[in-house]
C-alpha cells in the first residue's frame, strides 16, 4: 500500500490525521488575502514546520 492510498483511507474514515507532520513548509502569504502568519499558524497546527514565512503584495 503506497502513501496516497493510506492518506485516502484516513480521510475517508473521517480521521483527522496530521498530514503535514514532519514536513517543511514555505508560507507565501498575500497582503490583501491570507497573510503568511495565518498560513504559518495553520501549518503548525497540522504538524508541519515553517522554514520561511512572508506576506507580499502580488499586483
Amino acid at each position: 500500500m503506497d502513501d496516497s492510498t493510506r492518506w485516502k483511507e484516513r480521510v475517508t474514515k473521517g480521521d483527522r490525521a496530521m498530514i503535514l507532520r514532519g514536513k517543511k513548509v514555505v508560507a507565501l502569504g498575500d497582503r490583501d488575502g491570507i497573510p503568511g502568519g495565518a498560513i504559518e499558524e495553520c501549518v503548525k497546527t497540522a504538524g508541519g514546520e515553517v522554514v520561511f514565512s512572508v506576506s507580499e503584495c502580488f499586483v
